[in-house]
Order: C-alpha cells, then sequence, then structure tokens
C-alpha cells in the first residue's frame, strides 16, 4: 500500500484527483462498491426551503444497513469489527495515511467519492487525541469534508476509530456558512482565529475558521471539555463535526447535541420515520433509506426531527457562553 502523501508527491496529482481515480479502480474490481455506486444513479432527492438556506432529503436504499444499526454494547460485541484489517473484503483496497490510518472506499455510498478513513488499531471512536488527524486529512484531501461522527451520533463501527469524506459541494451546509455567519453570533475574532455561534440554523452549531492548526485544537478541546462536563454520564459528549480545509484555513463545523435518534425512528406503522441523524444530516442533506419516509417527510418534520436531536437553546447559550468565556483569555 502507498501513503496519499507519497502519491500526491511522486505523481504531480492533486489529492481529489488521486482519490477519484482511486474510487473508480475500487469500483472496477469491486462487485459491490459497483453496484451501489451505480445506484447513486437512481438516487432522488428533495429540497426544503428554510430562512435563507435550505436542506435536502436523498432516498437512498444502500444506506439502511448504516441508518438501523444497533450500537448497543451487546450488540457491537457480538459481531466482528468491519473495520479491521483482517474483517474487510479482499476486494477492499487501501492508500494509508501517516502511520495509523487507512483510506478506504466507502461500498454504500452518499457522495459519488465517499471514503472512510480507518485506524489501523482497533481502539473505541473518540475526537479527543485524534482531532489533529481530522485536520491533517482536511488540509490534505482539499475538496472534500471530513467528517466524524460520535460514538452515540450516527457511528455505526462506535467500537473502532474512524472519519469519513466526501465532497464538500454535497451538503448546504459548505456555502451556508459564509453567506449566514456575519448573521450569528460571534464568540471570537483574532488574527488566525474566528468563532460562531450558530442559533438560528435549525441544528444548534459552533463553527470555527482558522489558519492555526494549534487554535483549532484548543478551540475544539475548550469545547470538549465544557461539553463533557453537562454531559458526564456519556463515554464522550454528543457530537458530530465537519472540517474541511480552502484558501489557507480550516473550516471547522461542531454540532452538540442531546440525543442518538429521534422519537420517529421508534415509532409504529405510518408514523415512523427511520432517520439516525449523523454529519451528513447535520450538513443538510437528511439520508432516508425508505420510499415511504423519503415520500412523507415535511418541512416540520425536518424542524421537529433537529429540535430532537440538538441542544435546546438553554443549553446551548451555557455551552457557548462558557467557550466564549475561554475565548476572552485565547492568544
Amino acid at each position: 500500500m502507498a501513503q496519499l502523501l507519497d502519491i500526491i508527491s511522486n505523481t504531480g496529482k492533486t489529492a481529489k484527483e488521486i482519490l477519484n481515480e482511486f474510487t473508480q479502480s475500487q469500483i472496477q474490481d469491486w462487485p459491490l462498491a459497483a453496484a451501489n455506486f451505480k445506484g447513486l444513479e437512481k438516487v432522488q432527492e428533495k429540497t426544503y426551503p428554510y430562512d435563507g438556506f435550505v436542506i435536502r432529503t436523498q432516498f437512498n436504499p444502500e444506506r439502511m444497513r448504516s441508518s438501523v444499526a444497533e450500537v448497543d454494547k451487546k450488540t457491537i460485541a457480538a459481531r466482528q469489527c468491519f473495520l479491521c484489517n483482517e474483517n474487510r473484503p479482499k476486494e477492499q483496497g487501501a492508500i494509508e495515511f501517516g502511520d495509523d490510518f487507512l483510506i478506504l472506499v466507502n461500498p454504500f455510498p452518499i457522495f459519488k467519492n465517499h471514503f472512510t478513513i480507518s485506524c489501523n488499531r482497533h481502539i473505541d471512536q473518540r475526537l479527543i487525541g485524534n482531532a489533529q488527524t481530522l485536520l491533517e486529512l482536511a488540509a490534505v484531501m482539499e475538496g472534500f469534508t471530513v467528517f466524524y461522527n460520535g460514538p452515540e451520533c450516527g457511528a455505526s463501527a462506535p467500537d473502532h476509530l474512524h472519519f469519513q469524506a466526501g465532497e464538500s459541494s454535497f451538503m448546504p451546509v459548505t456555502i451556508d456558512f459564509d453567506r449566514l455567519k456575519h448573521r450569528e453570533r460571534l464568540l471570537f475574532s483574532g488574527k488566525n482565529t474566528q468563532v460562531w455561534a450558530f442559533d438560528n440554523y435549525l441544528r444548534k452549531m459552533i463553527s470555527v475558521e482558522t489558519s492555526s492548526m494549534d487554535e483549532g485544537l484548543e478551540i475544539i478541546g475548550m469545547y470538549y471539555q465544557h461539553f463533557q462536563a453537562m454531559q458526564p454520564e456519556k463515554v464522550e459528549p454528543m457530537m458530530n463535526a465537519l472540517c474541511s480545509w480552502n484558501d489557507g484555513k480550516w473550516k471547522i463545523h461542531l454540532f452538540p447535541r442531546k440525543a442518538h435518534r429521534p422519537s420517529h425512528f421508534y415509532r409504529k406503522g405510518e408514523n415512523q420515520i427511520l432517520i439516525s441523524p449523523g454529519s451528513v444530516d447535520f450538513g443538510g442533506v437528511f439520508i432516508l433509506p425508505r420510499r415511504e419516509d423519503f415520500d412523507k417527510m415535511t418541512s416540520e418534520n425536518i424542524v421537529d426531527i433537529l429540535q430532537q436531536v440538538c441542544l435546546n437553546q438553554d443549553t446551548f447559550q451555557e455551552l457557548t457562553g462558557q467557550l466564549q468565556n475561554d475565548l476572552t483569555k485565547f492568544v
């Protein structure tokens, strides 16, 4: 296996070109990937407008396994980990990233290029201690957004550390952020870094734009520490994270939450909507594996689902107030 940075250096190609070629080679060599990427041609979408932004829904039946994955300790303990190297399909190729991670084509795609970046070691899904890798991946994979699903926030393998990545242009948050940040709360503005709290975006979002990895990591650490204190019963505070790199800056979006799945997931009959929100949903695209859910989704449903899984305004105000207090001392 070759290192991504070595391939870039030896070929002069961009990471986007290399990774697109990698996807195409996997489609040629791996029938499961070929069938499911072909299936993206039949994926359907709808758009729901809100105040200055949109949420899209995508009917994608191949995502059923991820949407309904059981992630309780008993189920996890009873199954083989599908991200461990010895359990992966023989057709699944890999590109190395550093000493600890492998870039894999995700055979159940949402994006035209969808990657899982899996740790070589079987260790739990945790952001702290691994946030630098998130930023390093984003800087190398320009044009892609790298994302993290917490162990109770959309990760179907909470027992194995991994990130995912897909084209930045796919998620509405990519353009929403630049257009809407001026109307949201500015928590901090410094030489290298700015931080905002999004109160009016249906989901609660803390966004960091920075040219400094050290400052970005320090802010993630501050956020994590305060949020952990608010959810002491959790192995990790409930969150999703998106990170991209453009024009010499990282854009990091942090989504604090209070629930894994909305009540709609557990309802019976016609009232049920099988949705298990992860980072892509928070990025503005609701992934729905059942046709009936795609057909009956409403703007009101979307609002209700996000209200159920996100922090309420008072708790978000408390969290961002604590973060802002730290940022006033931030250099």
